[in-house]
C-alpha cells in the first residue's frame, strides 16, 4: 500500500540535476523506433505472401511448388511420369517437395532477418525451428531393357479330338415326315 501524505499535498517529485545522464540524454519515447519496425514488418509481410519455391525431379517427371509454410501449391507431371512405376513416381514427388520446402524455409529466414536481426537470438531460434530434412538422393532410373531371349516353353496340350457329327437317322417310310400322334387331330 502506498502511503498518502497527511497534509493533502502531493509528494515532492525530484527532477534530475542538469548534469545527470538523464538530463543530458533524455530517453526516447517508446514509440520513437516503432515506425521503422512497423515499416520493416509490413515489408516482410508483403514479401512473405509472395514466397514460394519450386523443385523438379532430375528426370523432369515431377515439378512441385510449395508456399512459405511448405504446403503444396502445385504439382505437375511431365511426359516421363507416364513411364515410371507408381512407387517411383511417389518417391519423386516426395523428394521434389522436400527440396522445395528447404528452399522456402531459407527464403523465409532471409525475409525475416531484416525484421528481427540476422544474428539475433530470435533469428537463431527461428532457424532452429525450421527443420532441415534429409534430402533423399534421387535414384537414377534407367528405362527397362527389353531382352528377347529364348525361354523354354512348355508344349501346349494337344487339342481335343474333333467332335464327330451325329449319325443321321435312318429314313423310315412309315413316318411320312411327322409324328404319328399329331395326325388327324
Amino acid at each position: 500500500m502506498k502511503r498518502e501524505p497527511k497534509s493533502g499535498l502531493l509528494p515532492l517529485i525530484r527532477m534530475p540535476s542538469p548534469d545527470s545522464e538523464v538530463a543530458v540524454n533524455p530517453p526516447e519515447p517508446p514509440s520513437a523506433g516503432m515506425p521503422d519496425i512497423a515499416r520493416r514488418a509490413a515489408e516482410a509481410k508483403a514479401r512473405l505472401e509472395r514466397v514460394s519455391a519450386t523443385a523438379s525431379s532430375a528426370d523432369g517427371a515431377v515439378t512441385v511448388t510449395v508456399n512459405t509454410s511448405g504446403a503444396l501449391q502445385e504439382l505437375t507431371f511431365g511426359p516421363r511420369a507416364d513411364e515410371l512405376p507408381r512407387a517411383r513416381l511417389a518417391q519423386a514427388v516426395l523428394a521434389a517437395a522436400k527440396r522445395a520446402q528447404v528452399d522456402a524455409a531459407q527464403q523465409l529466414a532471409a525475409v525475416m532477418a531484416p525484421v528481427i536481426g540476422a544474428d539475433s537470438d530470435a533469428m537463431h531460434f527461428l532457424r532452429e525451428q525450421i527443420p532441415t530434412p534429409e534430402l533423399p538422393e534421387e535414384e537414377q532410373v534407367t528405362p527397362p531393357r527389353w531382352e528377347f531371349t529364348e525361354t523354354p516353353r512348355e508344349t501346349p496340350p494337344p487339342p481335343p479330338p474333333p467332335v464327330r457329327p451325329a449319325r443321321p437317322r435312318p429314313d423310315d417310310d412309315e413316318d411320312f415326315g411327322g409324328p404319328i400322334l399329331r395326325r388327324g387331330l
